[in-house]
């Protein structure tokens, strides 16, 4: 499949390899792809998100992605359905940070030292985001995969990354207006 990928998305697949590792996660998380899309600069995904005013809030949506990384990759939604039934996930980060240090449920190794040399994979769910971005392509009738194809599958398929893209305005509808649509989408 990434023989499919533009230039532009390749190099968001290694910029994402390259998060996980600076991470030290054990795998890349469509989180990864997403840090990756936004370190992006004069590409067709890097258009869309600054006409949508995410270039200036890129900080914002990297302090989303770690928050959600402290609850152990959950989402506000997921946050909000488990306290409806009474368990306080702010409450658990908090006891399991006070005895195993700040960030201690977000899966990342700490003692990266021992990872050395060897490489990340891709998890089960950026392996989805990838599927999903040769759909989006194959719908748009587009022959390559662009970075716009993997930011709107990232859209489309639910946790954080789409969760906290929505939050910022871009969703998959805006996205298509600005890229497809010859129109302005604002964001809201």
């Amino acid at each position: 499949m990434f023989e499919r990928f533009t230039k532009d998305a390749r190099a968001v697949v290694k910029g994402a390899f390259g998060h996980a590792e600076e991470a030290g996660a054990s795998c890349v998380d469509p989180e990864h792809l997403l840090l990756a899309l936004l370190d992006r600069e004069g590409s067709r995904a890097s258009f869309a998100l600054a006409a949508l005013g995410l270039a200036e809030r890129r900080e914002s949506v990297r302090a989303a992605l770690a928050e959600a990384r402290r609850r152990a990759g959950l989402s506000q939604a997921d946050a909000e359905a488990l306290a409806g039934l009474g368990i306080d996930v702010s409450e658990i980060v908090a006891r399991v940070e006070e005895l195993h240090g700040v960030g201690a449920m977000s899966g990342d190794r700490k003692d990266k030292g021992w990872w050395s040399g060897r490489r990340t994979a891709f998890g089960r769910d950026a392996k989805e985001v990838l599927e999903k971005s040769l759909r989006v392509a194959l719908a748009r009738r587009d022959r390559h995969i662009g970075d716009e194809h993997l930011l709107m599958a990232l859209t489309v398929r639910p946790g954080v990354p789409a969760e906290v893209l929505a939050d910022h305005g871009v969703t998959y509808e805006t996205l298509t207006r600005v890229l497809y649509g010859g129109g302005e989408a604002k964001a809201g």
